[in-house]
């Protein structure tokens, strides 16, 4: 593993460094962006006014919304003569947000991604098989470019084509595996089906993000595949993956990359911000990008940050395991849940499979909530009693967590449909 100098920066030079970043950043995006220039205005907010770290909380927040309303350029500070890649969400829920990127950000952005996967324990002697979508979506070219940069041997696989990707892995002798967490199940699933033994295989590191996963999860890709599974941390309006990464030595929260992204966690209703170690959404403003830089874009995660020391050597503020997001929470009956706290129970019940659906409805004027869970094949061939018990456990384990009864439904085993990319683990019916 070679550290990168900023990543062992002492804190008092990285928070200067930062603050020069940021004063630039701040008077770039005042001069070149109507719209952030008109809502500093309206906010009372010069250039000038940022002296130190702290005034970064006068500035106005950025949102996905301010992305949607400046569709598609409205926001880059470079002439489109200088774009060399643009890359978009879904879009699922109304226009779709555009970034843009100029060399200098491809070069910066395959560091990025080059140092997450040295944290990973991935080097250049390791050929990686890229399961993480290519096209619009930032996971595919931002691993891909980051891989090269290492010096690795990359695999340009892209999602899907399961039964292909395990013949590759076989074949190419496959060390590390990118992809979503949920990918990397259904991968796991279908090598067993196949008769391939995952422990004959040379894949050892998995480095996993793009969806929340449970510590839960973790343990079940690690025992299943025997490999070692990392987390990554990044979304498209900040750069793509390669914001924040886990060390391969603790696996013990992901080290944000604090010279080039600035991080905040603040109150999800106050949105004023929280001190380290507070939960609250998670905030990002980028120091260091040229064509589409925002400022403190929310990015509706949920976590928090954590300023303890970490045995790696690097001195950066880590986050844990993104818990959920505010727009994937669901309230049922006023409590605040998030899926991944549901997987989080379910992964904790032996003969539990790692595949589910959270069905949520309205009867009347009152909440539901259906949990359907796939069981093992022994478990669903066993008696009526060993089902009933299970259910009760699973029952008893989740009215613990929001306070009321839901509803189980155990279901035999690749009953649930698998993921080629992002799961799905949620139809709520009350917005159908």
């Amino acid at each position: 593993m070679i550290l990168n100098d900023h990543e062992t920066m002492p804190r008092e030079e990285l928070r200067a460094l930062q603050l020069e970043r940021l004063q630039k950043l701040v008077a770039r995006v005042y001069d070149k962006v109507p719209y952030y220039r008109g809502k500093m205005d309206e906010a009372g907010v010069k250039p000038e006014d940022i002296r130190v770290l702290e005034d970064i909380r006068h500035l106005p927040f950025t949102t996905k919304e301010d992305l949607r309303q400046n569709y598609p350029f409205g926001l880059f500070t470079v002439p489109m003569d200088d774009i060399v890649r643009l890359h978009a969400s879904s879009g699922t829920t109304g226009k779709p947000t555009v970034v843009g990127y100029t060399k200098e950000d491809i070069k910066l952005w395959a560091g990025l991604m080059a140092r997450s996967l040295s944290a990973a324990g991935v080097t250049s002697k390791d050929i990686i098989q890229n399961a993480y979508g290519y096209g619009l979506f930032t996971g595919g070219l931002g691993a891909h470019y980051g891989a090269e940069e290492l010096g690795a041997t990359v695999i340009p696989i892209s999602g899907g084509q399961t039964k292909r990707q395990i013949t590759i892995m076989r074949d190419f002798g496959s060390t590390v595996l990118l992809s979503t967490p949920s990918y990397a199940m259904n991968l796991a699933e279908v090598m067993i089906e196949s008769g391939v033994d995952p422990a004959a295989l040379p894949l050892r590191v998995g480095v996993f993000g793009a969806e929340p996963w449970s510590e839960g999860m973790r343990h079940d890709l690690e025992k299943r595949l025997r490999i070692k599974a990392i987390d990554i941390y990044g979304l498209s309006e900040i750069i793509g993956p390669g914001v924040a990464v886990e060390c391969i030595e603790e696996q013990n929260g992901l080290h944000i990359f604090e010279d080039h992204f600035l991080p905040e966690i603040v109150d999800q209703n106050t949105f004023e911000p929280l001190p380290i170690g507070e939960t609250g959404e998670l905030v990002f403003t980028t120091l260091t990008k040229t064509a589409f830089p925002v400022i403190r874009y929310r990015t509706k995660d949920i976590s928090r940050l954590n300023a303890t020391p970490c045995s790696c050597g690097r001195t950066m503020l880590r986050m844990p395991k993104v818990s959920g997001r505010t727009d994937d929470m669901l309230i049922i009956r006023g409590v605040n849940v998030f899926p991944s706290q549901i997987e989080q129970v379910l992964m904790s019940i032996e003969g539990v499979e790692p595949h589910y659906l959270i069905i949520v409805d309205r009867q009347g004027a009152m909440d539901t909530m259906e949990v359907q869970v796939e069981v093992s094949e022994n478990i669903f061939s066993d008696e009526i009693k060993d089902m009933v018990s299970i259910t009760k456990h699973i029952q008893a384990d989740i009215k613990d967590l929001i306070g009321s009864t839901c509803k189980i439904t155990l279901v035999e085993p690749k009953t649930i449909k698998r993921s080629e990319g992002k799961a799905q683990r949620v139809i709520d019916k009350r917005k159908i």
